[in-house]
């Protein structure tokens, strides 16, 4: 192997070794935050509120991609994580709110 090879490889590793360390961030961040949408559920489902809150979902997605535009992040990209996300804890709050 060439030095540029090796150190091309020793730079893949590195970014590699971020990259995963990244992912154990994102994994930890959204369960802490599906911890506080699950309380969200709950408490929905004990006053009998609707599952989703369309005003809140926009709001969030435009603040999110807002968030994205500042963090050279791709804006649509974005939205369709957090729309993923939101179909998700709607999911979970009917279940929830069908246990009750």
């Amino acid at each position: 192997m060439t030095d540029a090879v090796q150190r091309a490889a020793q730079v893949l590793s590195e970014h590699r070794a971020s990259i995963d360390r990244l992912d154990a961030i994102l994994v930890y961040t959204l369960g802490e935050r599906f911890k506080h949408t699950q309380a969200v559920g709950k408490l929905k489902a004990e006053h009998d509120l609707p599952p989703s809150d369309p005003t809140r979902e926009a709001g969030q997605i435009a603040r999110l991609e807002d968030l994205a535009k500042r963090a050279d992040l791709d804006p649509e990209f974005a939205k369709k994580f957090l729309n993923f996300i939101i179909a998700e804890v709607i999911q979970h709050h009917k279940t929830i709110a069908d246990k009750t």
